[in-house]
């Protein structure tokens, strides 16, 4: 027996914890993100002061930034090690559930350790306690319960064993993974027991590749071998199993082409001959098109949202079946398909021995490819800045970066217009460069997760690439970069607004409604004046960044290429031209059910909600 407090003991568990898969073994929490309040100060504050360097400590600015930085650590490393973010009760504690929904609804593993109330009711209530007149066990942590993958409330320090061991096990199950909350009362948390060797011994949880069902598989590759027009669509799960390789394999032997979401792009490399880009609402005209005649659709760890789908329109072959293979069986059930439940990687390695000798119609191969050669010369074109001396469009930008970057870079986005631009027309280089948060596209999201990427990724060029809107919601971290000198590079696109959500806004009849960041017109008036007065590339040197303003593509150029050499926090700032300028990039190629108002007075609307009317009559259920 070892006597510890509740928060030593805890501290000293997780730094004894590990993932394995494949034989790789690696610390599940190699450290700790922290803003310290009375809640946690005198507990686990304490506890890591103890620990040293056995648990690291990163000192944090924002709290939903601290777990954005965990979950951009847990992406990069394939789900095989997160960080823990520790806070005080209350505003801490709440200003956690962004962050963990963001988590949560990604399949993301990452451990919060909010303070809590008096267990002991001893000093009630506490500064920052919720009272709840009928019932005396809520506190604010309970805002955690529904984005939370798993739940508890140390009550005792006993009770922290199984608490613990169930976190980690919910952390490294590949299904049930997402946030992890482990709320700690303060009283708890200092509080001493005699815990048992085997709980704070070194413990290995392996990771698991469950293979397919036998019958499954065989089904399955019937249905692949019968189809004329099969289309496989790579979503994330395809990453997080490092099963690119057996991806690549599947593709060559058979032909078939492969569109990706969000989560999935870059599992092929963009000049792989079966790679047709990205698919949906956000996705390339080769990829949108090949799924609108499909007769068989391969999902490979995807949820099939409605960006993929274009909400239940894109797929539109009157007999189009599917085959779904995900580790989690709620997703492999989807659109009534064909459910192969089991890891990718270990269902795609079995596939392709089941279709040896099976290839696709040659006619069928050649079609695809060229269109895509006809997609690349439109992307070629959004991507061009004939005039160096002109400000730049944001497609421009992702130009400039593309003739800079090699594998080695990696781009990290979630919001705005930005992710549109960059599924459609990134050229993704390697399997993890492609780092957009899209499961749900949370502003502020970037510049944290970054600087997690960048653990995970040490010596790699990381690029945050960010709008002003994005920027402006929660640029603090910073700070953080400077302060453990992370060779962050940060790309702020000023386009005066939120420019993604003006463009549907005015799609939908709303007329760009209150969605551009400009002066009134007067008391009351709308906001249709000049631009507001603001200088983002100051507010980034003001928190310690070095930063290059990029007035022209020429500037640019030159600016990128200077950030990219660069040992510290470095900023490229420019003001981009409006998206919808000649040399912007495509338009979707797909449908997003946005509803519009079914009546209204001003034309706008009355004409969006006709059109609203047309594409509404192709949705259908696949049954």
């Amino acid at each position: 027996m070892t006597r510890l407090t509740t928060a030593q003991a805890l501290v000293r568990f997780l730094a004894a914890q590990y993932s394995e898969r494949d034989g790789r073994r690696q610390r599940l929490i190699p450290a700790t993100w922290g803003i310290f309040g009375h809640g946690n100060v005198a507990g686990l504050g304490q506890a890591l002061l103890e620990a040293g360097p056995a648990m690291p400590f990163v000192q944090g600015r924002n709290e939903q930034a601290m777990v954005h930085a965990a979950v951009g650590r847990a992406r990069q490393s394939r789900r095989l090690s997160t960080h823990a973010v520790t806070t005080s009760i209350g505003p801490g504690a709440t200003n956690l559930v962004t962050g963990a929904a963001l988590a949560t609804v990604n399949h993301l593993p990452v451990l919060l350790l909010p303070g809590d109330v008096f267990a002991t009711r001893r000093a009630d209530p506490v500064l920052q306690q919720l009272e709840v007149p009928w019932a005396g066990d809520v506190s604010v942590n309970d805002a955690l319960r529904p984005v939370s993958r798993y739940f508890d409330r140390v009550t005792r320090p006993e009770a922290l064993i199984p608490a613990a061991l169930a976190a980690v096990r919910v952390l490294t199950d590949p299904v049930e993974t997402g946030a992890v909350t482990l709320a700690l009362p303060q009283d708890v948390q200092a509080e001493a027991f005699d815990w048992p060797e085997e709980f704070l011994a070194e413990r290995v949880w392996p990771v698991r590749r469950p293979r397919p069902d036998r019958a499954a598989l065989a089904e399955a590759a019937a249905a692949i071998r019968s189809a004329r027009r099969p289309l496989i669509v790579a979503g994330g799960g395809v990453r997080h199993s490092e099963a690119e390789g057996a991806l690549e394999a599947l593709a060559e032997a058979t032909g078939i082409p492969v569109a990706a979401t969000q989560a999935g792009k870059g599992t092929l490399a963009h000049d792989h001959p079966c790679e047709v880009g990205g698919i949906g609402h956000t996705g390339t005209a080769t990829a949108d098109d090949l799924a609108r005649t499909a007769d068989l659709v391969v999902g490979i760890g995807t949820r099939w949202t409605d960006f993929t789908t274009a909400s239940s329109t894109l797929f539109a072959e009157p007999g189009v079946r599917f085959v779904n293979i995900n580790a989690a069986g709620s997703d492999a059930s989807k659109l009534a398909g064909l459910a192969v439940v089991a890891d990718a990687r270990a269902a795609l390695e079995e596939l392709a021995e089941a279709l040896a000798g099976h290839r696709v119609d040659a006619a069928y191969r050649t079609s695809y490819r060229t269109a895509k050669e006809r997609w690349e010369r439109r992307v070629d074109a959004a991507l061009a800045a004939p005039d160096p001396d002109a400000a730049p469009t944001q497609a421009q930008v992702l130009g400039a970066l593309d003739a800079l970057v090699t594998e080695e870079d990696i781009l990290v986005n979630a919001a705005g217009s930005l992710p549109g631009d960059l599924h459609r027309l990134w050229r993704a280089r390697s399997s993890d460069q492609y780092h957009v948060e899209y499961g749900y596209s949370c502003m502020g999201y970037e510049i944290p997760a970054a600087i997690g990427v960048a653990a995970a990724a040490p010596g790699r060029p990381v690029w945050a690439l960010v709008g002003d809107g994005t920027f402006l919601m929660n640029p603090t971290e910073i700070v953080t970069a400077v302060q453990e000198r992370v060779p962050l590079r940060l790309v702020i696109l000023q386009n005066h607004g939120y420019a993604s959500i003006g463009g549907l806004s005015r799609a939908v009849g709303a007329e760009g409604f209150a969605t551009a960041y400009r002066l009134r017109t007067g008391p009351g008036g709308a906001y249709r004046g000049e631009p507001l007065p603001v200088d983002l590339a100051a507010c980034a040197a003001s928190l310690g960044m070095r930063v290059i303003r990029a007035r022209t593509v020429r500037d640019l150029r030159e600016a990128l290429s200077e950030a990219r050499r660069a040992d510290g926090p470095t900023c490229v700032y420019t003001e981009t031209e409006t998206p919808d300028t000649v040399s912007g990039p495509p338009a979707a190629q797909a449908w997003w059910d946005v509803p519009v108002a079914e009546t209204a007075a001003r034309p706008a609307a009355v004409s969006a909600r006709e059109e609203y009317d047309r594409q509404t009559a192709a949705r259908r259920r696949h049954l």
